[in-house]
């Protein structure tokens, strides 16, 4: 009887030092060896390619998503490097005092993810006007304070030309300038409008005959009689953006 019980003690003893999994596993000893993982390689840092007109690829619709959010409108975000986002990337490039070259490399990019603000071009500043840089050939739209619309223009040329006016007889000579000064927007005509000089999509005017208008071609230099000139896909919209009575600083800033 006593050898059965002893039995059943120690079967007691191992089935007990079978319950706990901690007890089951085995503990290293100072001499034993222990693995250790390799620390994780760094993320690199993502490869952005230089980008041109022509250029296709979920890089170029990332460029156009970022350009948009900065207020500048490079047109659909399609993922295609065509003449509306180089126009675009043109405005930016000038803000940042940066060559107009369209080519969005290292220095663009580093611009694009610490953007800074264009500066005012008067010391009048009120919550909705449009501020046009004729030096840098772009030009801001305000709304309550903050930049609506950020887009390239071409402005008056320069050259000296000779044309009829509305009603004349005579033709007159002058040159072709965008005067600097302050305005307000008025008359505005929806579609195209057939001038003596050429034809106007959407035009604003705030200046006697000198308006906002979309235009077919917005090269990267002025080029126009003497009207603003802007892409046609901004032109779309710029009526809505600025109302009639709003004031216009046109400046030619350093």
């Amino acid at each position: 009887m006593r050898r059965r019980f002893a039995m059943i003690l120690a079967g007691g003893a191992l089935l007990a030092a079978g319950c706990g999994p901690e007890e089951t596993q085995a503990r290293p000893t100072p001499d034993t060896p222990t693995t250790t993982r390799p620390a994780p390689a760094p993320t690199p840092a993502p490869v952005r390619r230089t980008l041109k007109p022509g250029a296709k690829g979920e890089d170029v619709r990332a460029l156009q998503r970022r350009l948009r959010e900065l207020r500048y409108d490079p047109g659909k975000a399609d993922g295609r490097y065509g003449p509306s986002t180089r126009m675009a990337v043109w405005a930016f490039q000038k803000v940042h005092r940066l060559k107009p070259n369209g080519v969005v490399g290292k220095r663009v990019w580093a611009a694009l993810d610490a953007p800074k603000q264009p500066p005012p071009v008067s010391r009048e500043r009120e919550d909705d006007r449009v501020d046009v840089d004729l030096r840098r050939q772009y030009l801001v739209v305000y709304r309550d304070g903050r930049p609506a619309l950020i887009t390239h223009i071409s402005s008056g040329s320069g050259e000296y030309y000779c044309a009829r006016d509305r009603g004349a007889t005579v033709a007159r000579c002058r040159y072709a300038t965008t005067g600097t000064g302050d305005f307000r927007t008025g008359r505005r005509a929806s579609g195209w409008e057939v001038s003596p000089l050429g034809r106007l999509y959407n035009p604003i005017y705030f200046n006697g005959g000198i308006a906002f208008h979309g235009a077919l071609d917005v090269p990267s230099s002025p080029a126009s009689h003497g009207c603003v000139r802007m892409p046609m896909h901004v032109a779309e919209y710029f009526p809505k953006l600025v109302r009639t009575g709003v004031p216009v600083h046109v400046r030619k800033p350093r």
